[in-house]
């Protein structure tokens, strides 16, 4: 990724604080972060196995009488000075002017309209990877700013970083809530701030294993739980807390997955009990007949069982044609000799007694068919 890419990513993460020391110690216990040496003066780095995922340091000298420890968010573009003119343009502060840090970058801490600070940076080289929802355990992965007019807050990073407005959630009693985009990404939300003694402010979620687990160790550490841990709409649990120090900070725990649970175990027929199928698989009822008991009487048993009824119907077809043509025959043979009859009165008794004897053989050679 190219500096010319980075522009409005959460791209740091740093700890301003009375006390260092103790918060190195409290951190270590709730986060699965490790300190080390950054190699600059009074500045420690915050490191998640080995990705570098923050910063350390004391309040600096000359700060505001009261200022409290807080978690300051670094958003990155490819000109600072820019970026600063813009904000101050767009009805932002300038809290700390651009400045370099040698061989890290340049940066400055601005204030929006509402008054939440925020810090911009160039990085001197391709910025690190992360700060997603996708981002693993102990990095930054959801921001949410708690602010007194979420929709003007809007306008003013949308024409400051190139965010895209998301989908707004009506919370009920809770207002709205505004999620922000960065190339159709859901980075994070802003919502109206119900405390009016509650200054506006950045708020900056670390990915977590277990929600309770990391809440129950941060008030053992002696930090003071804010809200949670609580289930949010997608499925995430949160909890909002504040370090002994008097950092606020959240943690998230991604959604759970639901632990599978076994498939009932089908009721078997009892023809098929000691069947050898899996439970989980439904066993189907045997059939009546078992294949294998098909396949032994073959093609050849089947078509001889058949022989016998196919032999009666043809012998009763052959029998029925007999009888039709012997009845045909006789009705043939009385007619002739009717007719034989009628000639025969014609020439006298002796051709009459003639064509009698005839019609007798007629008759007989029709009984013999």
């Amino acid at each position: 990724m190219s500096n010319a890419d980075i522009r409005g990513r959460f791209i740091w993460h740093e700890l301003v604080t009375t006390d260092p020391d103790a918060a190195s110690e409290f951190y270590s216990k709730v986060l699965p972060w490790k300190t080390q040496d950054s190699g600059m003066p009074s500045y420690t780095l915050w490191m998640a196995g080995k990705t570098r995922v923050g910063g350390l340091t004391g309040l600096p000298d000359g700060a505001e009488a009261g200022s409290p420890p807080h978690w300051i968010v670094y958003i990155a573009t490819p000109d600072v000075d820019a970026t600063v003119a813009e904000a101050e343009r767009l009805g932002g502060k300038v809290v700390k002017s651009a400045s370099d840090i040698p061989n890290m970058g340049r940066f400055a801490v601005l204030a929006d309209p509402q008054g939440a600070t925020f810090a911009v940076y160039t990085p001197p080289g391709p910025p690190p990877e992360g700060g997603s929802p996708a981002a693993g355990p102990g990095e930054f992965n959801w921001h949410e700013l708690a602010t007194t007019d979420y929709a003007a807050a809007l306008e003013f990073y949308v024409a400051l970083f190139g965010w895209e407005k998301g989908p707004t959630h009506d919370m009920g009693s809770m207002g709205m809530y505004q999620l922000i985009n960065l190339a159709g990404a859901q980075v994070g939300g802003i919502y109206n701030l119900h405390a009016p003694t509650t200054p506006p402010h950045w708020l900056s979620y670390v990915g977590v294993v277990d929600c309770a687990k990391a809440t129950a160790a941060a008030k053992a550490a002696g930090a003071r739980v804010l809200n949670g841990p609580l289930e949010v709409p997608g499925g995430s649990w949160i909890s909002m807390l504040m370090d002994p120090q008097g950092g606020a900070f959240a943690v998230v725990e991604p959604p759970r997955v639901a632990a599978q649970k076994p498939a009932p175990k089908a009721k078997r027929p009892k023809a098929v009990a000691a069947a050898d199928s899996p439970p989980e698989a439904p066993a189907k009822a045997a059939p009546k007949k078992s294949p294998r008991k098909t396949a032994k009487k073959g093609p050849g048993k089947a078509a001889a069982k058949k022989a016998p009824a196919k032999a009666a119907a043809k012998k009763a077809v052959k029998k029925a044609a007999k009888k039709a043509a012997k009845k045909a025959a006789k009705k043939v043979a009385k007619k002739v000799a009717k007719k034989a009859a009628k000639k025969a009165a014609k020439k006298g008794p002796a051709a009459k007694r003639a064509v009698a004897k005839s019609a007798k053989r007629g008759k007989s050679a029709v009984k013999k068919k």
